[in-house]
């Protein structure tokens, strides 16, 4: 089936891959070659590509050193059926990712800061999924295949940005917490609570309050720290502006 005109699949498969917190983790029986299916915690990197914090103990893990080709399932979590909300099947293969853990390790806390007790044990390593590619089904008519050019976010000259990153984070998070529950409940039509700034990257910014994650999408896209403060001044000018207008109806 092909999906219907006013669909953008990109941009769902995009904001479901910033949105997850957890899913189901598809690897191969070391061995036997046999699908083992397990659930996984998960954050995103800068790219939109899964982090995973996973133990050697654990099963999925010896499966992946001996075989890398993983299948990683995220759903919307809607109310309701199940099967009538949004949800994507991510393939790829699961690369053990030393090289990047500072970078990881942060963005992984950010998303789950109950890991901060285990993380530094030794038998747990980050590992990053490399997509080859995704299957998305969000109802009749929508379903189709995505490349990884289609879902994941160039990084190409954002260099600045990505630098700037951390310190624009905790600065959103210790001086701009007004900003970012303007943010949710005027810009994306979230309840109010304690939202919190998880990460930035050239095409958005990612919040949220407990384990209900956002996605603010930036019109434009931003690849320094100035743009970055110019975009989030704007944007929270137009949440004030949509609350000024509600409060005069």
């Amino acid at each position: 089936m092909q999906p219907t005109p006013d669909f953008d699949p990109a941009k769902l498969a995009k904001s479901l891959l910033r949105r997850s917190r957890q899913g189901a983790l598809a690897t191969l029986m070391a061995g036997s070659g046999d699908p083992y299916c397990s659930l996984v915690n998960l954050a995103s990197h800068p790219d939109g590509s899964p982090i995973l914090l996973i133990s050697g103990l654990a099963v999925h893990t010896r499966n992946i050193l001996a075989d890398n080709r993983v299948s990683l399932m995220l759903d919307e979590r809607a109310a309701g059926d199940p099967l009538e909300g949004a949800r994507i099947m991510l393939s790829g293969r699961a690369e053990k990712a030393d090289d990047e853990r500072e970078l990881l390790q942060r963005r992984y806390l950010s998303a789950h800061p109950s890991a901060e007790g285990f993380v530094s044990f030794k038998d747990f390593s980050f590992f990053r999924i490399r997509p080859t590619g995704t299957h998305l089904v969000a109802g009749f008519g929508r379903i189709v295949d995505l490349e990884p050019a289609q879902f994941l976010t160039d990084l190409t000259g954002a260099e600045d940005l990505l630098a700037a990153e951390e310190g624009a984070v905790a600065h959103m998070n210790a001086d701009h917490r007004d900003a970012m529950g303007l943010y949710a409940t005027k810009l994306l039509g979230a309840a109010a609570g304690d939202w919190r700034c998880t990460g930035c990257d050239p095409e958005g910014l990612d919040m949220q309050d407990g384990q209900t994650a956002l996605r603010l999408d930036f019109p434009e896209r931003v690849t320094d720290g100035t743009s970055l403060r110019k975009m989030l001044v704007r944007l929270a000018g137009e949440a004030r502006m949509k609350m000024d207008q509600n409060a005069r109806i």
